[in-house]
């Protein structure tokens, strides 16, 4: 049975420039079934979802629910819910962790500050605190939106977990389903797509020692997509794998071709040119849904900039 995953993986569909857009990640524990839209279609109260999801709107913040991996049977609302709030923008990176036994909590949150890196209100309405545990790993399972993220994603998280992998969580909706099974890290906020455990352990590895593996990476969330897709080829380019060292300092253009430029923490710049492309030939956006061609971010050239040196008046 032909499926999208199996679909975009014949036909070589790159995976750069494919990740979601959020510079925070919101994340509120939610076990039992998903719907599609699983903020107002899951056990949560949807009065509740239908708030959240208006008060996110334009704040570059994303919010998801998680589940622990395993069966999800209907065991009513938890006592007490785990929620994260992770901001993914190079240079204040960072994690954040709470428990609560009151969801509607949420809305008390500054949505606005924690979209611009601001974590005080999520530590001083849900009395969180920096995580220190391992990276979290987020492999979307979602069977209502696309039954690939089921069929793969679900087993996925199933294996992580039982081999001792520690930060695994179910999440609603990554984008993306023909890459499945996807999977976000935070904190630096990284998506995978095509993700076996063993490369899910090594991304884990790099995360835990700062490190970005650009291998089977779909981009930063941090970065809309021409710039996600500029950030890896430049990674690659220079042979730097360091999470810190690179950010996306400005974007030039619009739709079909981007000019991005790159900025290494030591000064080095880098010019790098995107095209959007179409995938071809045809093949389905997701299990069900008609044929079409997806867009593909295309890197046409990188190229690192001279930068001016000024000279130590000392030594003139």
């Amino acid at each position: 049975m032909s499926t999208c995953t199996t679909a975009s993986q014949d036909l070589d569909e790159p995976l750069a420039g494919t990740a979601a857009t959020a510079r925070t990640w919101l994340l509120l524990e939610q076990p039992g079934p998903w719907g599609a839209k699983a903020l107002t279609s899951s056990h949560l109260d949807p009065t509740l979802g239908r708030a959240l999801e208006a008060a996110v709107e334009g704040t570059g913040v994303r919010i998801a629910l998680i589940r622990r991996p395993g069966r999800h049977a209907d065991c009513g609302a938890p006592a007490v819910r785990q929620v994260y709030a992770g901001h993914t923008v190079p240079g204040n990176v960072w994690l954040h962790a709470a428990t609560t036994c009151e969801p509607e909590q949420l809305l008390d949150l500054d949505f606005a500050a924690l979209g611009r890196g601001d974590p005080r209100t999520f530590d001083s309405v849900l009395q969180g605190r920096r995580h220190t545990g391992d990276p979290l790993a987020l492999v979307c399972t979602n069977g209502k939106r696309d039954r690939c993220c089921a069929l793969l994603g679900r087993p996925l998280a199933a294996e992580l977990t039982a081999s001792g992998v520690d930060g695994v969580w179910e999440v609603t909706h990554l984008g993306g389903h023909r890459f499945s099974p996807t999977v976000l890290v935070l904190p630096f906020g990284y998506a995978y797509g095509r993700a076996p455990a063993p490369h899910v352990k090594e991304v884990l590895r790099g995360v835990r020692d700062g490190r970005v593996v650009v291998e089977g990476c779909r981009g930063s969330s941090a970065w809309e997509r021409p710039a996600q897709a500029a950030e890896l080829a430049v990674r690659t380019a220079a042979h730097e794998y360091a999470a810190d060292a690179l950010t996306v300092v400005r974007t030039d253009g619009t739709a079909p071709r981007w000019e991005v430029t790159v900025a290494h923490t030591d000064g080095r710049l880098w010019r790098v040119m995107v095209a959007r492309g179409a995938s071809l030939p045809p093949r389905p956006e997701s299990c069900g849904s008609a044929l079409g061609s997806p867009a593909r971010m295309d890197v046409v050239s990188v190229r690192e900039l001279l930068t001016a040196v000024v000279a130590d008046p000392a030594h003139c």
